[in-house]
């Protein structure tokens, strides 16, 4: 019975479509493995307390400039310059998310395809 099935017309019909989907789907990889090695090398600054304190991070997450104002060190206040530091590391680390998080959107079309290794 299942001779008849799979003999004729099934395989030349999605031959040359399967080849160019693989093909599509190898440039997005590409694509994206190059776009992800950008956004690796990529920095993204922010800065908080009315710009008193300037944080840069790369896209590996890894703080690569702090900046502090001396107007900004009171030694009576740490724990204010600690906050400082702090929202300006995370503004700049959310910074570097949402570009990646753009970038891929733009190589992917939306396919949602984050979890397939592309």
């Amino acid at each position: 019975m299942a001779k008849g099935f799979g003999g004729r017309g099934m395989s030349g019909m999605g031959g040359g479509m399967n080849m160019n989907m693989l093909k599509q789907a190898q440039k997005m990889q590409q694509d994206m493995m190059r776009m992800q090695q950008e956004l690796q090398e990529k920095e993204y600054q922010a800065a908080s307390g009315g710009g008193v304190v300037t944080a840069v991070v790369n896209g590996r997450h890894e703080l690569k400039s702090l900046t502090i104002d001396p107007e900004a060190v009171d030694p009576e206040d740490v724990e204010m310059l600690q906050d400082m530091i702090v929202a300006a590391v995370n503004e700049a680390m959310r910074s570097a998310d949402a570009d990646a998080a753009s970038t891929m959107q733009s190589i992917t079309g939306g396919l949602g395809l984050g979890g397939l290794g592309l």
